[in-house]
This record gives C-alpha cells, structure tokens and sequence, in this order.
C-alpha cells in the first residue's frame, strides 16, 4: 500500500522522492502461552527510497482489502480511554489464513504480471511476504516459478509482516542476487484482510 501511494505522488510530479518505512512490534501483542503464534512472528523494521526518474521503475501496482475475513488474523481487542478492552494478543486462523493467503498472493501477482503486459516467468524475482515457507512454496507453484526465484528470509527473521519484504529485499540485494534491470515482484498480505503486490525494474 505505502509503496503504490509513494509511486503515485512521484508519478504526479507533487514529490521527487520518498521513503517507505515498514515496521513491526509484534513482541508487543503476542500471547507467550500461545505456540500457534508465538513463535512464528518477530519484530523488525526495514524502508526503502522511491526517486523520480526518466526510466519508469515500479511497472504496476495492485492493492486490494476484504474486511470480512478479519476474524482469521486479528487482535480482537481495542484501545478505549488509554485501556485496552478485550482481547489485546494477535489470534489467527493459520488454515484459513493458509487458504486464503495462497489464493490472493498467486491471483495479485498475475494481476500486475498481466497490467505490465509480461509473463510470471519473465520475473527474476518473487520477493513475497515471509508469512511461512508453505505459503511462499505454494504460491510460487501456483505462477509455475522455481524457487530459485523466490526470496526466502523467513528462516531467519520470522513473519515480521510490514518489514519483511523490505528486509528479504535488502538481503538479496547486498549479497547480489538482485541486479539493476532485474524485474522483481514484491506482494504482500496482512491481517484485517488486506494484499497487494508491486512489479519492478530494480
């Protein structure tokens, strides 16, 4: 979302550059008694800068939202007058999230292959969203790439969600997978439910 907004306003002329920030303090809202999140989700931070220039970087974007899914990964709770009311832990679905996750990744992805007029198997790269390896697997079976294509810091970071593409992109980039003139496509999905995907020229 925060990288199509970005592209926009460069793309208007209003901004020459911006910065992308995705952050993550899941530490915060985990309940330690539950083994089906808990050790799953990490913190962590990672941003990258967006500049105009002749040469058209991002090639096309692709959000989507659908509230009626919240319930499969949420924190149930709310903040009312500085008190936390209810449920304040992150409660998922895994399953559900599973399904639906694959689905929408695999669908956003074609989505933003087929607006930039170019096959999956043009792409260098699939940096997704390190939600789990199953999911990431999966929805690259799904566009028919070899995993040899796939980013996977999962392993390493846990799903820290918002920073998690930004992070794996960091990481292939400074141990030189991704190259400049690569096409890379980035997409992520989160809770509430929402997914989205950015195809680029690095």
């Amino acid at each position: 979302y925060a990288l199509g907004i970005a592209e926009k306003f460069i793309r208007s002329g209003s901004h020459k550059r911006a910065l992308v920030i995705g952050a993550e303090v899941f530490s915060r809202i985990l309940d330690w008694q539950d083994r089906t999140t808990c050790v799953l989700f990490g913190d962590g931070a990672g941003a990258v800068v967006l500049e105009a220039s002749e040469e058209p970087g991002i090639l096309a974007t692709a959000a989507h939202a659908d509230g009626s899914q919240n319930r499969i990964l949420s924190v149930p709770g709310q903040v009312c007058g500085g008190q936390v009311i209810g449920d304040p832990f992150l409660r998922m679905d895994g399953p559900a999230v599973f399904k639906f996750a694959v689905r929408v990744l695999s669908e956003v992805a074609i989505e933003c292959c087929e607006a930039a007029e170019i096959s999956p198997n043009s792409i260098d790269w699939l940096i997704p969203h390190q939600a789990n390896i199953r999911i990431i697997e999966s929805t690259a079976k799904k566009l028919g790439l070899d995993m040899n294509k796939v980013i996977v810091t999962v392993d390493r970071h846990g799903n820290t969600s918002a920073a998690s593409i930004p992070l794996a992109l960091d990481t292939a980039v400074r141990d030189g997978r991704i190259q400049r003139g690569h096409k890379v496509l980035l997409e992520g999905v989160g809770g509430g439910f929402t997914w989205g995907a950015i195809l680029l020229e690095f």
